[in-house]
Formats: C-alpha cells, structure tokens, sequence
C-alpha cells in the first residue's frame, strides 16, 4: 500500500478541478495546471477534498498511485501558492542582473550569459548576488533553476559559482603537494 497514494488531497475554495477523460485540469488563482490521467486508478472528488484509488491491484499501477497523488497535490499548492527556489551567486564580481524578463549572468566568461525564461517562469533580483525563480509548476521551477546553476556549478575548493540558497557544500582542502 502507498502511503502517500493513500492520503486525499484538501483542495481549496479557490481551486476548481475538472475530471477528464486523458487528463486532470487544475485552475486556482494563479493559473491553470494540467495533470495526466492513469487508466487504472480512480479519483473522486467528494467534501473539498481529492482522493485516488486503485482500480487495479499490480506493481505499476501501486506505483503511478502516489505519482499521480503526488502530482495533484503539487498542482493543487501550485496555483495557490506557487513555488520559487531561491538561488545564490558567489565569487568576486559576479554578478546578476535584469533586462526585461531575462537574467543576465555575468560569472567569468568573456561574455554575459543571458537565460531567457519560459512560459510561466519569472525571475526576480533581490540583489546583483541573489535572486530567485518563481512559477506554479514545480517541475518547471526547479529545472529552470538547475539549468542556471549548471552554467557555472560552486567548485570545490573556493565553492565559487551559482548555488541554491540552502544548498549545503563542503569545502575541499587545497592540494598538498610532495615537498
């Protein structure tokens, strides 16, 4: 039994969602959301909350169970909160900054490395060193956000480059070399 598949999901007053047959469409303040539907579970919605069950009883479909919960919940708290993952550049001049809806990264490179971002991503600038990527898909947020830190990952003796803000390095110690 899946112990996440198991639990409902409390949906919102807010928040309409509309059962069809290849796909679940989720709609809340902040926008509209679309989640697949599985053949073989069953979803009710009943008393402000969303259920999923099995319709049948093998391995794959007790795993696309607390996917698919797991999924609804995400968008559920997606149109109503959204998501952001805050993000960090550290090194001597680096720096970050806006030009229209684009980050422009200037972080070592002879030149500024611009990410444009995709429908329904907005980046916001705290500062030139800190930043942070918001929408209500969280799939979409968090691989935005891995796709900036991959441009110049933290490296492991200065820890120097774009990080998560709650991303926990360790510090390597420098090279010893024969005396």
């Amino acid at each position: 039994m899946s112990r996440i598949g198991k639990l409902p999901i409390n949906i919102p007053k807010s928040v309409k969602i509309n059962l069809s047959d290849d796909k679940i469409m989720v709609d809340g303040p902040k926008g509209k959301l679309e989640v697949p539907r599985f053949d073989k579970l069953e979803y009710k919605i009943e008393n402000d909350s969303l259920s999923v069950a099995l319709k049948v009883e093998d391995n794959k479909t007790k795993a696309l169970w607390g996917l698919s919960r797991s999924l609804l919940n995400n968008a559920v708290e997606g149109v109503t909160k959204g998501y952001v993952r805050e993000m960090q550049i550290v090194g001597a001049g680096y720096r970050a900054q806006l030009q229209g809806k684009k980050l422009v990264i200037n972080i070592g490179f002879s030149h500024p490395v611009e990410v444009e971002p995709p429908e329904g991503i907005t980046f916001e600038l705290k500062d030139p060193l800190n930043f942070s990527v918001s929408g209500i898909d969280k799939q979409k947020v968090g691989q935005v956000a891995a796709n900036i830190r991959r441009i110049r990952p933290p490296e492991p003796y200065k820890l120097k480059g774009i990080r998560f803000k709650d991303e926990r390095l360790i510090q390597k110690e420098r090279k010893l070399g024969a005396k």
